[in-house]
Order: structure tokens, then sequence, then C-alpha cells
């Protein structure tokens, strides 16, 4: 009798024991959440990162987290007090150095305490970076030879530069990897348009749409003109009243009707496309 009352004696407690064990660890599983303000940042944005946790331990408790760029590269560690109702907020800044130079999906990770992590992912778009380039390209002018036209071009490249002798005319073949523009330094001993002695306007055309243009810079031996462009142009156009001696020179009558049938190309061209 009395092995069996021990039995059942040391049963009875080993329950209790594993119900209070139970209880125990039920009343303290800790979790945790996380999240940013926004899904996709920029560079130079700012990422706000907030949570809560289920039970706060102490003060000196503090949430661990780590930011991981695309590639599973660790970028950032940071430690994060944790507020008496369980909240917490951290700031990260984009940008700046090899960390932020990557565009892709960055990884948060948090974690306090054992066994309560979660996570939070959003896009990065680092700046894209246009670079300014200044060359020159030589320019076959027939049996006039060859002349040199300088430029400084930033969004694209240029692929090709020759005379169009039947619009008077200059034509740029472009690759334009971004909205950008282009500046040309063209020599008037070969492109130049004038009304008797006095300068007038070039008519510029990028992809047969006239645009607006600037012209910096002129003096006796060059004009200068910055033509914009948008992403993916191909063709930039300048006609003046004149190039090269063996094309000879256009009338004003000529010109104006060259500019007529041009705006009214670009006219038919917009309708067809829209």
């Amino acid at each position: 009798m009395n092995g069996s009352s021990n039995s059942n004696s040391s049963r009875i407690v080993f329950g209790v024991f594993v119900l209070l064990f139970v209880a125990t660890t039920g009343a303290h599983a800790q979790t945790i959440s996380v999240q940013t303000d926004k899904s996709a940042y920029d560079e130079g944005d700012e990422v706000v990162v907030s949570g809560l946790v289920s039970t706060v331990f102490s003060d000196e408790t503090q949430v661990l987290l780590r930011l991981f760029s695309e590639g599973n590269r660790l970028i950032q560690i940071g430690q994060i007090d944790v507020a008496q109702d369980g909240s917490y907020t951290y700031r990260i800044s984009t940008g700046g150095g090899v960390s932020w130079a990557k565009e892709g999906e960055y990884t948060v990770t948090v974690s306090y305490g054992e066994g309560s992590d979660a996570e939070a992912r959003f896009e990065y778009y680092p700046k894209r970076e246009d670079p300014e380039t200044t060359d020159s390209f030589e320019v076959d002018a027939g049996s006039s030879g060859t002349f040199d036209v300088e430029y400084t071009m930033r969004g694209g490249t240029v692929k090709d530069m020759y005379i169009d002798p039947r619009n008077f005319a200059i034509r740029v073949a472009i690759d334009a990897v971004s909205d950008g523009e282009i500046s040309l330094n063209l020599p008037r001993s070969y492109i130049d348009a004038k009304e008797r002695e006095s300068d007038i306007k070039f008519i510029i055309l990028v992809d047969e749409f006239p645009v607006p243009y600037e012209e910096p810079k002129k003096d006796l031996s060059s004009r200068v003109v910055t033509v914009p462009f948008e992403e993916e142009s191909s063709d930039i156009m300048i006609i003046g009243t004149y190039v090269i001696p063996e094309f000879g020179a256009m009338a004003m009558a000529v010109l104006a009707a060259v500019i007529t049938a041009t705006i009214f190309l670009a006219g038919s061209m917009r309708r067809i496309r829209i």
C-alpha cells in the first residue's frame, strides 16, 4: 500500500510541476513587432522604424536592430530603448558611403530577449549620377574636309554627327539614358543662321519636334547652343541658313518654308502618336 500511495503522490507532484511550468512560460512568452513608415525610400530619405514588444523586461533591456542591404550584407546595428508601454522607435539616415550605393530590397531585423524577433523590408533607390562629358566630334564636310564640333553633354552620349545638306543642318545622333542637355560649339564658317548681316535663331528639332534652346555664348567665330532632350531621344537637328560653302546659302523665303513645313510635320506626328 505504501508503494502505491507514494507512486500516486509522485504523479500528482509531477503534474502540478508541469502545470506550473506551462503557466509560467506561457505568461512570459515574448513577441515583438516591427515596421517602417514607408515601403520605399530614395537616397537622402530617413527611414523611421517602429514597433511594439508585448512585455517590457527592464529599463536596461534594449531592442537589438540590424540592417541588411541587398545580398544580405550587414550595414548597420543599433540598440533601442523601449518605452514603458512597450513601444520603440529608431531612425536611419540613408545615403553616404558604399553601404548605400546599391539599389534593391533592404531588411530590418529586430530582437528582444531570447526567442523573440521580427523583420521588415523596404526598397531603396540611390541617386543616379548623370556624369557630364566634354569632348569634340570630327564632322565630315565633304570636299571642304572636316571640322571639329566641341560639345558638353549630360544624360547621354553622342553616337554620330553629320551634315544634312538638304535641310542646311547639322544632325547629332545621341543615346539618351535620361533627361539631359547638350551644348554644341558651332563654327560659323561651317554653319550659321543669318538674315543679311544679323544673327537669327537656329531652328532646332529633337526627334522631329521643335524645342526651345539657349544660346549662352557667341563670338565672331562660333555660336554655342544648349539643347535640352528627354530620355530615349535619338536625333537632334540644328537648321541654319548656311552650311559649308559647297552647299551654298539658303534664302530667307526658303528658310521660312522649311520652318512652316517642319512645324506642320511635327504637329502631324504628334497627332498620330496621341
